[in-house]
């Protein structure tokens, strides 16, 4: 069997990209984007594709800046960039709520093992692998309704 290097998708690298350089100086104890062995054994966008090796999650510490409810609007900018038609992201889970095109990007309550109080995770999907154009995010970078 041949064993792939796991590669973070392309729309991952992206995204963190634009996080990092909107806020360099953030703290990152909580990002990541590779499983670990808690993640190996049970399903997770964080597991290494076994055909490619693509890794299709990133976990963003909810930690920006001196506002406390940074990591909570940048949570839920990233769920409007993937309501408004962004294909590329799967679904957001931030502080106990999931959002998904399974119920049209509303947040709902999220029941699985770890509330992600800590950071933002962001699923993609196969789009995501070869795609890392720039997301269209206000506080990352975009030119439309930026933050007051």
């Amino acid at each position: 069997m041949l064993k792939v290097k796991p590669l973070l998708c392309k729309a991952g690298q992206q995204l963190r990209e634009q996080i990092d350089d909107s806020f360099p100086d953030r703290d990152r104890k909580s990002d990541g984007w590779i499983g670990d062995a808690a993640h190996a054994s049970r399903p997770s966008d964080h597991n290494p594709d076994p055909s490619n090796g693509i890794v299709r999650a990133i976990d963003v510490d909810k930690d920006f800046d001196t506002r406390p409810s940074t990591g909570a609007y940048l949570a839920d900018q990233i769920r409007l960039c993937a309501k408004s038609g962004e294909k590329r992201i799967s679904y957001v889970i931030y502080a106990g709520k999931i959002a998904s095109a399974k119920k049209s990007w509303n947040w709902r309550t999220y029941d699985g093992i770890n509330r992600h109080d800590h950071h933002i995770h962001i699923s993609f999907t196969k789009e995501g692998d070869q795609n890392g154009r720039w997301f269209d995010i206000p506080m990352l970078g975009a030119t439309t309704n930026e933050r007051p």
